[in-house]
Parts: C-alpha cells; sequence; structure tokens
C-alpha cells in the first residue's frame, strides 16, 4: 500500500465522463506528477484524492484512510494548495498564515518560519490582494505547509506565473521532496515535470495514458537526436555521409542532422573538430506528451 492508492476511479457530469478509470499508486515520499491538456480530468481526480468531491466509482485511501466524506482525521495529515489561492478579505500576509496556523493549532511561530523559508518576510505586512502572482503562490504554498502535512497536494502551482518566479518556486518544491514529504502535482508545463518528479501520470480525456518515470517514458519513445551544425562547418552531401546520419535539412544557421546513433555521429564531428556552436536536442517529456495526447489546438 502507498501513500495514496487510487483504484479505477469515475466521475462523470452528465455526459460528460471527466474522469475514466483512473488508477495508481504514489509511494511514500514520492514527488509524483499528474500532466494533460486543460480539461483531461486532473484537477477532477485530485479534488476526489483530497474528498472535495466523491467518486462515482473505484476507491481511494489516502495514509491507509478513505478521504471522502470529508474526513476529519486526515486533515491535519495533508496540505492543498487550490488551483485559485482563495485568502482572507484585508488580512496582510503574515495575518494570512497566522490564521491558517490557529486553524491547525500550531504556534504563530511557525507561520513566521514559512514566510521565511518562502521569502516573504519583507512582504509580510502587505495585503494578500496586493502581492503579486509569485508571491501569492508561494504565501498559498505557505498556508498548506504550516502544519507539516505529510502529504502536499498542488494544483497547477506555478500557473500564470513569469519564467523567473516559476524557476524560484521550482526550488521551493523540489526542497518540500527533499524534506521526506510526498508531493503530488498537477502541472501542463512539461520541463517543470521533468525536473520535479520521480513519476508521472499523463491524462486526456479522463484516462491515464502513459505511466512511469520522465526518462522511462522518454526511452520508450524512442525518438532520434537532432543536431544542430553552424552554417560553414559542414556541406549537406558530407554530412549526408557520415555513418550515423539518417536525414539532413539546411537550415537558415546551418545544418540539422537527424540521428538514432548520436556518439556515433558525435565522435566523427569533435574528430573533424567540429563541434564549435553544435546543439544536440534529445526528446523530451514534451515530446512524449504530444505524442500520446495529440497536437491540436484544445481551447
Amino acid at each position: 500500500m502507498g501513500a495514496i492508492d487510487v483504484v479505477d476511479i469515475a466521475l462523470a457530469y452528465g455526459d460528460l465522463r471527466a474522469v475514466d478509470g483512473v488508477s495508481f499508486t504514489v509511494g511514500e515520499g514520492e514527488f509524483f506528477g499528474i500532466l494533460g491538456p486543460n480539461g483531461a480530468g486532473k484537477t477532477t481526480t485530485l479534488e476526489m484524492i483530497e474528498g472535495l468531491r466523491k467518486p462515482d466509482s473505484g476507491s481511494i485511501t489516502v495514509l491507509g484512510q478513505a478521504p471522502y466524506p470529508r474526513n476529519a482525521g486526515l486533515l491535519p495529515r495533508i496540505g492543498v494548495q487550490l488551483q485559485a489561492s482563495a485568502f482572507f478579505e484585508a488580512l496582510t500576509a503574515r495575518e494570512q498564515i497566522h490564521t491558517f496556523a490557529a486553524m491547525y493549532g500550531v504556534p504563530r511561530a511557525r507561520g513566521d518560519e514559512w514566510l521565511e523559508r518562502v521569502g516573504l518576510v519583507e512582504k509580510a505586512g502587505i495585503r494578500a490582494d496586493k502581492l503579486s502572482g509569485g508571491q501569492a503562490q508561494r504565501l498559498a504554498i505557505a498556508c498548506a505547509l504550516v502544519h507539516d502535512p505529510e502529504i502536499v497536494f498542488l494544483d497547477e502551482p506555478t500557473a500564470a506565473l513569469d519564467p523567473q518566479a516559476r524557476r524560484n518556486l521550482w526550488d521551493l518544491l523540489s526542497g518540500l521532496n527533499d524534506s521526506g514529504r510526498t508531493v503530488v502535482l498537477t502541472t501542463h508545463y512539461m520541463d517543470e515535470a521533468e525536473v520535479l518528479c520521480d513519476r508521472v501520470a499523463i491524462m486526456d480525456h479522463g484516462k491515464v495514458l502513459e505511466l512511469g518515470s520522465p526518462a522511462s517514458l522518454i526511452r520508450g519513445l524512442d525518438a532520434p537526436v537532432r543536431i544542430s551544425i553552424a552554417a560553414g562547418g559542414l556541406d549537406t552531401e558530407a554530412a549526408a555521409a557520415l555513418d550515423g546520419v539518417d536525414e539532413v535539412e539546411e537550415g537558415p544557421d546551418g545544418l540539422v542532422l537527424t540521428t538514432r546513433a548520436p556518439a556515433e555521429v558525435l565522435t566523427r564531428l569533435a574528430a573533424d573538430d567540429l563541434l564549435d556552436g553544435l546543439q544536440v536536442r534529445a526528446a523530451t517529456l514534451e515530446d512524449v506528451f504530444l505524442e500520446v495526447t495529440g497536437r491540436e489546438y484544445r481551447a
């Protein structure tokens, strides 16, 4: 039994099957990601695990207990950061986290410690509705963690943040898992999941399409490697003649070689002193995601 066990859960809204036979286990201390395009069923799945919604069928256990109906015994053991943070009106950041601390019966000093950990000490006296998007997300995570839960649920924690704010939050989230907590994350940012998650479930249309570590899913894609060479380094005919090169494309900045034997090709390029300006692009989790969910536009 894992920290979380989800077995064949389903939930429908009228004719729409938002979640349709989802199963997975999250191990203790694991950083687990639920990925998918908008409308894939990620948030609904998370809400059922948190005990906010009742599944139509299937079973869920969190730390060995059923989360629904709302389980008072579980609440002190889990922390939840919702997709849209709702703070108390007119309260400052410090007052917000002190309020959450009081709800869980922990000292105010614990709240002050978390403000420091998420880098909000200088913003402690500012009303929550005046914080930037990244600052508000950090406050929401601090409020979810002030009672030191065993499992943390994070629903799109970096949505709508700028790249710098996203990267800063990655460091914070990675630290949560390093401290031994189980973390469950929903996101549609594939680079985020590839950096943070031990395993991911890729969902679409309410189903889990792929489940595994990012590295294993990428290996399973068996995608070729693309090697870009700066213009003037090698002509098209010579590039095509290299052992291991499957295809050569001409671009405005040089040549792009497609290969399934990158070590062989790179060794030959190094021997010919052609590594300056070279770029190598292997498959990523985004490639896996697009392969299994499709490339059509989603509103």
